[in-house]
């Protein structure tokens, strides 16, 4: 916040651990409607997979339903969030899953060796 000029943010995801649950769920949810009005928030436990968000509708926050995937419509991002494989995923609006940096980085590799491999089928040494 203090790099933005006092501005707070517009989206917070919230994992929740079992110590934080109750404070996460209350407290943090009502400072983040009060006080930071942030636009959107979200709160994710990896232990139950319970996922939940919340829209900032005139000075209260309004629960924001889930599709029939059950992922939840972030207007913020632009992007859908669910969970997929007990992990908090990204999904953009096609529903098309948003790639990690680490599965950015295998696909890019995966690319890199289909490529050379097509080189090589084409008399074509790919190192030089």
């Amino acid at each position: 916040m203090w790099e933005e000029d006092g501005r707070y943010p517009d989206v917070s995801i919230e994992l929740l651990s079992d110590e934080t649950k109750n404070t996460d769920k209350g407290l943090k949810k009502d400072l983040y409607q009060n006080r930071f009005r942030t636009t959107e928030y979200f709160w994710f436990s990896p232990s139950d997979l319970e996922f939940a968000g919340f829209r900032l509708v005139g000075e209260q926050y309004q629960a924001i339903e889930p599709t029939a995937e059950n992922q939840l419509w972030s207007e913020s991002l632009e992007l859908f969030l669910g969970v997929q494989n007990n992990q908090l995923r990204y999904f953009q609006p096609n529903g098309e899953l948003v790639p990690t940096p680490e599965e950015s980085v295998l696909l890019a590799q995966q690319r890199a060796e289909r490529l050379a491999e097509q080189l090589r089928s084409l008399g074509i040494d790919p190192n030089l």
